[in-house]
C-alpha cells in the first residue's frame, strides 16, 4: 500500500465516484486523509449527499492522476465511528478543521476503502493498446 499512499499524498485531488440516488454516477473531488495498515481513510460529512449514497451503496472507486499514470481504487466503503479516526483525520487536512468543529462534531464521517483493489495504469500504453 505505500505505493498508494505516497502517489496519493503527491496527488492530493482524488475523484470519488459513487451511485447517486437517481442511479446515475456521481463524480466529485475527495482527498484522501490517511493511511493505517492497508486501509485508506476518507471522511465526510453526515449531510451531504455522498454520505446518503454511500450509505445506499457502499462501493465508492476512487481515482487520482499524474502525468499519464493514473491509481483507481476499489472497495468497500466502512464507516468508522471512532473517536481517534476522526481525530486523525481532523489533523490530516486544515480544510476538515474549518469545516467540522473536531472529532467530537457528530456530522464528521470517516470511512474506510476495506479489502481496497489498487490498480496503477499508464494511459499512453492504454491508449496504444486499444484498453482505453
Amino acid at each position: 500500500m505505500s505505493e498508494a499512499e505516497e502517489f496519493l499524498r503527491r496527488n492530493l485531488t482524488q475523484y470519488c465516484a459513487t451511485i447517486g440516488k437517481d442511479g446515475r454516477p456521481k463524480v466529485r473531488p475527495f482527498r484522501m486523509m490517511y493511511c493505517e495498515r492497508d486501509d485508506i481513510y476518507y471522511c465526510t460529512g453526515a449531510k451531504k449527499a455522498v454520505y446518503a449514497e454511500l450509505q445506499a451503496n457502499p462501493y465508492p472507486e476512487i481515482c487520482a492522476c499524474e502525468g499519464l499514470r493514473r491509481l483507481r481504487i476499489s472497495g468497500k466503503a466502512e464507516w468508522v465511528d471512532d473517536r481517534a479516526a476522526k481525530e486523525k483525520a481532523v489533523s490530516a487536512s486544515g480544510s476538515v478543521r474549518s469545516i467540522y468543529r473536531g472529532a467530537d462534531d457528530p456530522d464528521l464521517k470517516v470511512f474506510r476503502i476495506a479489502d481496497a483493489s489498487v490498480v496503477f495504469s499508464d494511459l499512453y500504453r492504454a491508449v496504444k493498446d486499444d484498453a482505453y
